[in-house]
């Protein structure tokens, strides 16, 4: 069987796969598995994004990166869950963010 994408998931399936991959990464963690944790985490992050709305999330408005204390991310333009843009002081290369990883 194949697996649904984020994208087609309910907000109770992203839910649920969230609480699923938060364990597996836990296990992981514990394991020490470093790849293995890195991503999980990654896909918790993009299951995150598709339960939130882009609309709360804005052109030319600057926001913190989650996981990241005193790096700021300005916003460009959204493409779907994906904010794209450039860290504030950092390079000048245009990057795509989730949006779950903005904090408002």
């Amino acid at each position: 069987m194949q697996e649904k994408r984020y994208s087609e998931m309910t907000g109770h399936e992203l839910q649920q796969e969230i609480a699923v991959l938060n364990e597996k990464a836990k296990k992981a963690e514990q394991l020490g598995m470093v790849n293995e944790f890195a991503v999980l985490e990654r896909k918790m992050t993009m299951a995150k994004a598709y339960l939130l709305d882009p609309e709360q999330f804005h052109p030319g408005n600057v926001y913190e990166i989650e996981g990241a204390p005193g790096h700021y991310f300005k916003v460009e333009y959204l493409n779907g869950v994906f904010a794209w843009g450039f860290r504030v002081g950092g390079e000048l290369a245009e990057e795509a963010l989730p949006i779950s990883m903005l904090k408002k």
